[in-house]
This record gives C-alpha cells, sequence and structure tokens, in this order.
C-alpha cells in the first residue's frame, strides 16, 4: 500500500518550491531566483532535495547536479549560501565566491538582504561547473 505523502509520493520540484516558500520573505525570493538562474545556465540540470530526516519533512537541501553535484543552495537567517562541490578547482573570474575560500574542495557564494548577484558571471560558474562534473550528453570521442 503507497502511504500518501510519502518520499516517493512528493516530486523533487515540489519539494524545492515548499523549500523555497518556507522563509517567506527576501531569502525565498533569491532561492527562488537563483533556481531559475541555475535552471537557464543548464535545462539538463537535475533538481532533487537531500538529506531530509524522517522526523522532519520540511528539513533537507535543495540540490541541483548534473553528472554529480553542482550546488546547493541553503538559507540560513542572515544569507542564502550557494555551496558549489567542486568549487575549489573551478575559475572565479568575476569574484562571486565569498565563503568557504580556505577548502580544498568547496567554494560558497553567501548573498544576503540587499545584494544582487551578477547573473551572466553566475550562469557561467553553473556552465562550468558542470564541464568541470563532465558530461555524457557528448558524443564519444572517435579512434
Amino acid at each position: 500500500m503507497k502511504k500518501i505523502g510519502s518520499k516517493k509520493d512528493e516530486a523533487p520540484a515540489r519539494l524545492i518550491d515548499a523549500k523555497i516558500d518556507e522563509p517567506a520573505d527576501w531569502r525565498g525570493e533569491m532561492l527562488s531566483r537563483v533556481r531559475a538562474l541555475i535552471m537557464q545556465a543548464d535545462p539538463g540540470m537535475i533538481e532533487e532535495r537531500k538529506w531530509r530526516k524522517a522526523s522532519n519533512a520540511m528539513a533537507g537541501v535543495p540540490v541541483w547536479s548534473h553528472n554529480g553535484i553542482v550546488c546547493t543552495g541553503e538559507t540560513y537567517k542572515t544569507v542564502v549560501k550557494l555551496t558549489f562541490a567542486k568549487g575549489a578547482s573551478l575559475e572565479d573570474p568575476s569574484g562571486l565566491f565569498n565563503s568557504s575560500l580556505e577548502g580544498n574542495t568547496r567554494r560558497a557564494i553567501d548573498i544576503r538582504e540587499g545584494e544582487a548577484i551578477d547573473e551572466d558571471a553566475f550562469r557561467a560558474l553553473i556552465r562550468a561547473a558542470v564541464s568541470l562534473n563532465g558530461s555524457s550528453d557528448r558524443a564519444p570521442k572517435k579512434r
């Protein structure tokens, strides 16, 4: 018997919609905006909500993947944080990364209330992260 409201019953995009609506303030609006930019940059992006706990069905982190995790989006009290799984390996000529700069793998972008994001630079960063993950959409090399 299928349990209504189970994890399998909910589409990932709807789970992310709920996470975006959760703060009901500028943070939700910003997460919604960067989500749209992510999907514009790579229409083949897969959206998921990971790391949910049975004790809190609303918990979980929005995750965008293409051949591996590209980035996650989280809302905190004073920032919307976008963490790029392989950010330390990405070129960032526009200087979007402003958090988690000391690590060897991840990099993050913290966006505070009233701040804008350079949309062109952000989309380029998303495309670079997807490229770094590799693409199974490429034609096989001929020998």
